[in-house]
């Protein structure tokens, strides 16, 4: 049965994951006999772990349980990178898979594809193609080095697929949508029905926006911050 081993750590994997490991059970539940299987290794980096930065999405979204726990966070980037590296490396040296799986932009993306990497293992990369053209961005540095990385990149848009191209990469691009959208549809109607939010802050469905800030640069300053809810 052919192993893919799937390396997350952060909020927003999580989400993709439930979609893509959804998917592979559907795809097993119709495949014949083992060899047309595939049999799915979740490591867990540690990069987001409390509570409601991870064990919450596993259960709500009935993920599967990692099977490989590497508590890798509070500590700087560099240290972070290196030290999943080294343990990422390990993991898939037991496992033996022939597919490494990462998603997105994160830390943890980018020691799971260079660690597979140096072990000749081939890694797919979900939501590649992405870039924000701001090197000072960690996600930037992450997202670059691990599309040129990969074997299979699936990009959620052409204009993905075009950007890869323009860095000369072509071979092993496949436009497939944008897994946050499936993620969205498919819980959608759940959080309909369990969610009380809106009573909570007397709000009518459908007369209201939500936007969310997070990073320092666009929160930290005062003035930015002015600039983006004006524009709001």
């Amino acid at each position: 049965m052919p192993k893919i081993v799937t390396i997350v750590g952060a909020r927003p994997q999580f989400i993709k994951a439930a979609v893509v490991s959804r998917a592979l059970a559907g795809h097993n539940g119709t495949a014949k006999g083992d060899a047309g299987r595939i049999r799915e290794v979740i490591v867990h980096s540690g990069q987001h772990y409390d509570i409601n930065m991870s064990s919450v999405f596993f259960e709500e979204m009935q993920i599967p349980k990692p099977e490989h726990f590497l508590d890798l966070n509070g500590i700087s980037h560099g240290a972070m990178t290196g030290r999943m590296i080294e343990n990422i490396e390990s993991v898939l040296m037991h496992e033996k898979p022939e597919l490494v799986l990462v998603y997105g932009d994160t830390n943890t993306t980018l020691a799971g594809a260079l660690a597979a990497v140096k072990l000749h293992i081939p890694v797919a990369h979900v939501e590649a193609g992405l870039r924000s053209f701001n090197r000072s961005m960690p996600e930037e540095h992450n997202r670059v080095l691990t599309d040129h990385c990969s074997d299979l990149l699936f990009c959620p848009t052409d204009h993905a697929a075009r950007l890869l191209a323009q860095e000369g990469i072509t071979r092993g691009v496949r436009v497939v949508g944008d897994v946050m959208f499936d993620a969205a549809r498919h819980f959608a109607e759940r959080a309909r029905e369990s969610s009380g939010i809106l009573t909570r802050l007397g709000l009518a469905r459908k007369a209201f926006a939500l936007a969310t800030l997070h990073r320092p640069y666009n929160v930290d300053e005062p003035e930015r911050l002015a600039l983006l809810l004006g524009a709001l």
